[in-house]
């Protein structure tokens, strides 16, 4: 299995993940020319969340959310000022930044990592 399908269907079982927390998963892979988010959604109360996906095989590397580093971030706070703006939502939308790492075994939700 090639890297970009491991990372669908990591990113899938991510959105399932959430969606059984209830999130509404709004949209997965959303690209603009500025980057990309994994996933968006939107909590109970209106706030809108740019999840970043990281999955590692193992440990050799590091922890899978230890990849998501401050250039990472950045570009991900720049996509998501572009969705806000191309989705013509309010300034004063209430948004958050999280993170979800998974490995072989399990899923670990970091809300407002960022």
């Amino acid at each position: 299995m090639n890297e970009r399908s491991v990372g669908s269907l990591t990113e899938e079982r991510a959105a399932k993940y959430l969606t059984e927390q209830g999130l509404t998963v709004l949209e997965t892979n959303y690209r603009c020319r500025l980057g990309e988010a994994d996933i968006v959604g939107r909590e109970a109360d209106g706030t809108v969340v740019f999840v970043e996906v990281k999955f590692r095989r193992s440990s050799s590397y590091g922890l899978p959310e230890e990849a998501v580093n401050t250039t990472k971030q950045n570009k991900i706070r720049r996509t998501a000022l572009y969705y806000l703006t191309e989705h013509r939502l309010s300034p004063e939308t209430a948004v958050r930044f999280d993170v979800v790492a998974m490995d072989s075994t399990e899923i670990r939700w970091y809300r407002d990592a960022f």
